[in-house]
């Protein structure tokens, strides 16, 4: 759902838990769980994830969910917190297998590049070809508006998946996905409509990640603001363990508050 605020538009996820539902909510396990394999997958990965809750004081089951990836760092974490006036908390980090393209944002389709920027999953994919698939929704807004100022087709199809091979998307190993999957089902049977994925081209905490970025941009200077612009979120997060308000311009610019 897409707000307009003070002209802007607002992209609307779910740390704020009040986006109106566009899913099932009293569905979603039973349609994850329609096939053997995804039954057996539950099955045998529930009891797994409650013990790892239990071993880091996380209730059982988690209300509310947000993904960060790294591109260069190659690393996917999830936060996980019980309600939404309480910070977040890393319940874990998984390797990325791979990572296609460079740094910078996917603007145009067959680029092999990996997506940067700010969206939220907007498909549960049990029968995926690569295991179990968790569907991005880009392009989003900033990815359609800039794509077409440069007169080009953003493309889509951009998903964290299992099976570990990939060209563009977010690849981790199956038993990671299968928790991801897993967790993302039961914060969409608790009501959290979006899912945050943000993803970023470094951890910017991360000295030697810092200095790559800053030498892989510094002869292109808008990949330099985007970069800072991406960090100002990052830097948020950081501080508070909560989302900012992120937004998009008309010129398709994120403005974060």
């Amino acid at each position: 759902m897409k707000c307009i605020l003070l002209r802007f538009i607002v992209i609307c996820i779910a740390a704020f838990g009040a986006v109106a539902s566009s899913f099932s909510q009293t569905s979603v396990i039973d349609i994850n769980t329609t096939s053997l394999k995804v039954a057996n997958i539950f099955s045998r990965t529930q009891d797994t994830l409650k013990k790892q809750f239990e071993a880091k004081k996380l209730a059982w089951p988690p209300k509310e969910m947000y993904v960060r990836s790294f591109k260069y760092d190659r690393v996917l974490e999830v936060w996980i917190k019980d309600d939404t006036s309480q910070q977040f908390k890393l319940f874990k980090s998984y390797r990325v297998c791979m990572q296609s393209g460079t740094m910078g944002p996917k603007r145009m389709e067959g680029d092999y590049q990996v997506p940067e920027g700010f969206y939220y999953i907007n498909e549960f994919n049990p029968n995926s070809n690569y295991h179990l698939a968790l569907g991005l929704n880009y392009p989003n807004e900033s990815d359609k508006i800039l794509s077409d100022s440069l007169h080009l087709h953003p493309g889509g199809d951009i998903y964290i998946h299992g099976d570990c091979v990939s060209v563009g998307c977010i690849p981790i190993n199956d038993v990671p996905i299968e928790e991801v999957y897993m967790l993302a089902t039961y914060v969409r049977e608790q009501g959290q409509d979006f899912i945050p994925v943000h993803v970023f081209p470094v951890k910017y905490n991360v000295k030697k990640s810092f200095e790559y970025l800053a030498e892989t941009t510094k002869q292109n200077q808008d990949l330099q603001r985007f970069a800072v612009t991406l960090k100002d979120a990052f830097d948020y997060f950081e501080d508070n363990k909560q989302l900012p308000v992120i937004m998009v311009d008309k010129s398709g610019q994120y403005v974060i508050n």
